[in-house]
């Protein structure tokens, strides 16, 4: 893995407390170092569906079918899938008063780009809806909870937040089969999954679905939505959906490079990269210095939210539908596996703690970061996180521990836990996490020093107030 490239260390770290003022600072600034994350993405495709989130019409939401003598020719990306790949799927369903029994359904097809039949086999996979309205359902209802819990296996809020919750602890749904024959020739339904509103009040659902996947040969995949009742469509329609149009797509893109107000827009196309594998050291070194504390790396850099890295982390997008983002901008659904090889190189014992935070989206260096003081902002962040090597009883490393988190626009992190080391000590540090769906990037993952007793000699520095892109 490729090190980060270190500038000159920061100040010490000032502690966010406002001045003696009767009116508080809108945002304060952290001094301390942003450095790109190391690592990079893998080349696993993930077919990203996203656009539309709200689907209005029955339709193709995304396929990789060849085109050619099909009526919609331009609905297709035309794009063998073999091997290793993925799926990530997310979206809403808004009923009406005049269909308040309608359900939304969900399918995904596949069929073989070969004479021969193709065995398809689930590595993991998770689903989750908004709300259930029937037996045998999964769901996640959006419910409050406070930015930190031990998670055990059972704690989530949205089912963006559940799906990456389950892949991380390796849970198997019982909604998935584990394998699939392929007949050549023939289009086999994978998945048929409901997105219902019956009872619900609004009338609003919505579904999220990851599946990781791998095939013994070349094959298509899509995904199609119907309107129906109780019941799933007949295996036929689908055919004749893959025949017809694109579901209306949304939200055009800027361009890329373009100058003024931007819009990310929503992702329908197959990315490149499925997950991140970095390993944190000095430079030239096999370590990371615990000197280098305060300092941070961003998770889910993009573009103009780098955090003065210049670092973007969205996966590029191998084949998309115009007028939708030109890159996986958010990285939905990838995998982040980090690895932090402290050493002590100092004369004296050091604790250090590490936090996931979601500080002010910035793009400019900043000699730091901005946090929000007052009121809370609306929740960036809402997923789990693994981390292994903190400190445990008499001061012994501890394995996997996993933990939930709710962080809002300009939040500190929470602390996960803390590493002490004596003169010459070592330590590895390990974080995993699936970037969820609902969640609005880039975050940070930092190593901070222990806080120090607030002191009002240290006045936090006065920045004025944070206009904000609208979020991918």
């Amino acid at each position: 893995m490729i090190p980060f490239s270190l500038a000159q260390a920061p100040p010490a770290p000032a502690p966010l407390v406002a001045p003696a003022s009767p009116v508080a600072p809108t945002t304060v600034l952290r001094p301390q170092l942003v450095a790109p994350l190391p690592g990079g993405l893998d080349p696993v495709l993930m077919l990203n569906d996203n656009n539309p989130e709200l689907i209005i019409e029955p339709g193709i939401l995304l396929s990789t079918f060849e085109g050619k003598g099909r009526p919609f020719p331009d609905a297709h990306l035309n794009l063998p899938l073999s091997g290793r790949f993925d799926l990530f799927s997310h979206h809403v369903y808004a009923g009406t008063p005049q269909t308040l029994d309608s359900t939304l359904w969900l399918a995904v097809v596949a069929m073989p780009r070969q004479a021969a039949p193709v065995s398809l086999r689930l590595l993991s996979g998770a689903t989750s809806l908004s709300q259930a309205t029937g037996p045998g359902q999964v769901s996640a209802p959006f419910l409050p909870l406070p930015s930190l819990l031990a998670q055990d296996g059972s704690t989530y809020a949205g089912p963006g937040d559940r799906v990456t919750t389950e892949l991380l602890s390796q849970q198997k749904s019982p909604l998935l089969p584990e394998r699939w024959t392929l007949p050549a020739g023939q289009l086999t339904p994978l998945l048929v999954l409901p997105i219902p509103v019956k009872g619900l009040s609004p009338l609003l659902n919505g579904l999220n679905l990851q599946l990781r996947l791998e095939s013994s040969g070349p094959l298509s995949l899509a995904t199609l939505a119907s309107f129906g009742g109780d019941q799933p469509p007949a295996p036929e329609l689908w055919q004749e959906l893959l025949n017809g149009p694109l579901s209306p797509k949304e939200l055009t893109a800027s361009p890329r490079g373009g100058q003024g107000s931007f819009a990310y827009s929503r992702v329908s196309g197959v990315q490149i990269g499925s997950l991140w594998r970095g390993q944190i050291t000095d430079p030239g070194k096999p370590w990371l210095s615990v000197s280098r504390a305060p300092i941070s790396w961003p998770i889910s850099a993009l573009v103009r939210g780098s955090h003065g890295t210049g670092q973007v982390q969205t996966a590029e997008l191998k084949v998309f539908y115009p007028g939708t983002a030109w890159a996986a901008h958010g990285n939905y659904g990838v995998e982040y596996d980090l690895r932090l090889p402290l050493r002590n190189d100092t004369a004296r014992p050091v604790s250090l703690q590490l936090a996931l935070e979601s500080p002010l989206k910035a793009d400019k260096p900043l000699g730091g970061l901005k946090f929000r003081l007052g009121p809370a902002g609306s929740v960036w962040f809402r997923g789990s996180v693994e981390v292994s090597g903190l400190d445990g009883p008499e001061g012994k490393p501890l394995g996997r521990e996993a933990f939930h988190l709710v962080l809002r626009s300009g939040q500190e992190g929470p602390s996960l836990g803390t590493v002490t080391l004596a003169p010459g000590g070592q330590r590895q540090l390990r974080l995993r996490l699936l970037y969820p769906a609902d969640a609005t990037p880039p975050q940070v993952l930092s190593l901070l020093p222990l806080a120090p007793p607030a002191s009002p000699a240290q006045p936090a520095v006065k920045q004025s107030p944070d206009h904000l892109a609208s979020p991918p």
